[in-house]
């Protein structure tokens, strides 16, 4: 089992960065959008520093896939900060019309002063940025109830800037997702790639899913036990991960029935149906990053 490792930061990302710093001048406030399940590993950590003191709405994201209990910390964490927060699921909508009032009630102040000057019905501008495979586009279209900016499950689909009119009260600015150059916590790598948001195809399968089943078993040992008829003992993260996680995947696999030909234990058939489960909620609702680990 080899250490995951992770390096992804293609070119049009560095422009991104330099596309945001030279737009935030049009626009009134920033949405910024994270997957609820990993609030820290969704976020670039250049964020705050790019948007500086601009007003921030941040939108939980997969809200419907994280652990409710933990959508109520991260709100309480980042209400703290000064910024507004909105849960959604915009694979389904759930929760995306609430972002005009959000968006409005984030500017209130400023809005009362654009009234007092004469600017009535001036349209609220926001700009929206994201990592990739966060749910950026998809959002997007929702608010706009067409499908203006493109999505597709394919990390780093967006390309351009793109305005996007949602009312006479409010437009859209679309950015390309931006991550960064490198994964210096292993962590962060490994939370993307739990979700989808790096592609398989640049890792090893079992390794990831061994170190998932791991990090559930600490978290949410019941989940698993449930889901796959396992005995957990979270005790056991204390030691090798990788090497407890492995001994999950192989007892789920054995539960499952899964063999390859000579009849050994099919781990790596176990390991896209543990991914799969994870990322379709199927397994449960999960947040695997609390506030006080953002930090840490």
């Amino acid at each position: 089992m080899r250490k995951v490792n992770i390096q992804w930061y293609p070119g049009h990302m560095t422009k991104t960065r330099r596309q945001i710093e030279a737009d935030l001048g049009q626009v009134d406030m920033v949405a910024e959008i994270v997957d609820a399940r990993i609030p820290i590993s969704s976020r670039n950590p250049d964020i705050d520093a790019l948007v500086g003191s601009k007003p921030r709405l941040i939108v939980l994201n997969r809200a419907d896939q994280a652990d409710p209990a933990g959508n109520r910390l991260w709100a309480r964490s980042y209400q703290t900060k000064g910024y507004a927060v909105l849960e959604t699921d915009a694979k389904s909508g759930r929760g995306v019309p609430g972002f005009a009032a959000a968006s409005r009630g984030l500017l209130r102040e400023q809005i009362e002063r654009w009234k007092a000057k004469g600017r009535v019905g001036r349209p609220v501008r926001a700009m929206v940025v994201g990592v990739p495979n966060v749910g950026k586009s998809t959002f997007i279209n929702q608010v706009a109830r067409r499908k203006s900016a493109k999505a597709g499950d394919r990390p780093g689909v967006t390309r351009g800037k793109q305005w996007v009119t949602v009312d006479t009260g409010l437009s859209l600015l679309d950015t390309p997702g931006i991550l960064w150059p490198k994964f210096e916590d292993e962590r962060v790598g490994l939370h993307l790639a739990y979700t989808g948001a790096v592609k398989d195809d640049i890792m090893d399968v079992e390794t990831l899913a061994c170190r998932l089943m791991d990090d559930l078993a600490r978290r949410y040992p019941g989940a698993l036990a449930e889901r796959y008829r396992l005995e957990v003992s979270p005790k056991g993260t204390e030691q090798d991960s990788v090497a407890y996680g492995y001994e999950l995947l192989r007892a789920a696999a054995e539960r499952r029935g899964f063999r390859i030909s000579g009849g050994d234990v099919d781990t790596e058939r176990m390991a896209h149906i543990l991914l799969d489960e994870f990322r379709s909620g199927k397994l449960g609702r999960f947040t695997l990053e609390l506030p006080e680990e953002e930090n840490a």
